[in-house]
């Protein structure tokens, strides 16, 4: 039996965890914050909070540019970052991780630039019912602009992605594929390593859109052997502002610039311009300097704790969790699949998403509420909306215990 604070790793002293947030000191409504909607932002911890105020207090300047002493501090804490995330997602270089503003930001690079080598008319690009809009819509841009077509791969009922589906689509069309690592709404994992396999097979590129996936499960993109992987700093207890490109050095080499501008290039003539190496060919402009090292903090903070502890911690939670909801007579709980992260989607009968929210905001509770930028989901399991408890490494059984009771009140006050 698992007691009410702590879950059965008793390595993971959750106490001290949550101590490290001061947002989570919170009072909503006269109760403790019981913050569920990690899926779609999470919670900073003190160690990026200083170290954001620290630089750019004492050691901001713009990077790469400067020899005056600030400059080369900040240019060294910059891709000090870089190669953070390098090691935190098992890449072979630091100059195959491109800074963007977001993982949205890093899908619509990909799918502009490789795109431009790659695409033509009647070609194929091959995605899942259970994508984000981020990975959905830059495919349609596609569509629309150039008569590209996009191949959707079906889910079962249990939300699991139909993998002989998935083989069958291809064919001497097929392009592109890009897929979610695990899903926004269902939290499903996807079989990754046999989706990449299965495209490499048909001489195919594989994009994963691992923003929610990076958060729970250690990464390693070389053992998965994906093109492209994605992932956003603000969901990695890192600043909003930052996202995080990565592509295979061969890929990067050949495709051609997203955007012009500073730092690009290496020189730029009336008749010519030469761009500059990697990774700067891709980072235009002045970057995310700051937010970069903010995102490095956060990395060497969740490294602390270990990526297979908060796996293991966010695993036991989600047990707890769907067990004490599958109490309450008239709830549904979309996505079921075995493999899943720690986020549980649900709807309750007869009531609709955003008054369930607003009801369990009175007691404190932070639920995300409606579609979850996944329209073609939620049509393909026939639900209007849906609220989304999603779980970070900060969240303990009391939080499921307050959203179990917040759920009673629900019932009680409908």
């Amino acid at each position: 039996m698992i007691s009410h604070n702590q879950t059965k790793n008793k390595n993971y002293d959750i106490h001290s965890i949550r101590a490290q947030f001061p947002c989570l000191e919170s009072k909503i409504n006269g109760n403790p914050l019981c913050y569920l909607d990690n899926a779609a932002s999470a919670q900073k911890p003190h160690a990026v909070l200083k170290r954001l105020q620290e630089f750019y207090s004492y050691q901001y300047a713009n990077v790469h540019r400067g020899i005056h002493e600030l400059s080369v501090k900040a240019t060294h804490a910059y891709e000090d970052a870089r190669k953070k995330v390098q090691q935190f997602i098992g890449a072979q270089h630091a100059h195959e991780m491109i800074f963007t503003t977001n993982a949205t930001a890093a899908i619509n690079m990909i799918a502009a630039s490789y795109g431009k080598l790659h695409f033509q008319a009647g070609d194929e690009i091959i995605i899942s019912l259970m994508e984000h809009h981020s990975n959905i819509v830059p495919w349609h841009f596609w569509r629309e602009r150039s008569g590209v077509n996009i191949k959707w791969v079906p889910l079962d009922h249990e939300g699991n992605l139909c993998m002989q589906s998935y083989e069958d689509a291809f064919s001497d069309k097929t392009k592109f594929v890009s897929i979610s690592h695990m899903s926004n709404v269902l939290g499903t994992c996807n079989p990754v390593k046999d989706i990449v396999d299965i495209a490499h097979k048909n001489g195919v590129a594989v994009l994963l859109d691992g923003s929610q996936a990076a958060v729970h499960t250690p990464i390693n993109v070389q053992e998965i052997d994906c093109d492209f992987y994605v992932c956003t700093g603000h969901k990695l207890y890192g600043p909003t502002g930052i996202g995080v490109c990565y592509a295979k050095e061969k890929h990067l080499q050949d495709m051609p610039p997203f955007m012009g501008g500073g730092e690009m290039i290496e020189s730029v003539g009336l008749d010519s311009v030469v761009y500059g190496g990697l990774p700067q060919k891709f980072e235009a402009g002045t970057p995310q300097i700051a937010q970069a090292v903010g995102l490095g903090e956060a990395l060497d903070f969740i490294n602390s704790i270990g990526m297979e502890n908060i796996s293991q911690h966010e695993a036991e939670l989600l047990q707890y969790a769907t067990d004490k909801l599958l109490e309450i007579k008239g709830l549904r709980i979309i996505g079921t699949a075995k493999e899943k992260g720690a986020i549980i989607t649900f709807a309750l009968k007869d009531i609709h998403a955003h008054d369930v929210s607003a009801v369990l905001d009175k007691y404190g509770v932070a639920v995300r509420a409606g579609k979850h930028c996944c329209d073609p989901l939620h049509e393909y399991f026939n639900v209007q909306s849906t609220c989304r408890a999603s779980f970070g490494l900060y969240n303990s059984i009391e939080d499921v215990e307050q959203l179990h009771k917040a759920l009673i009140k629900v019932k009680e006050f409908f």
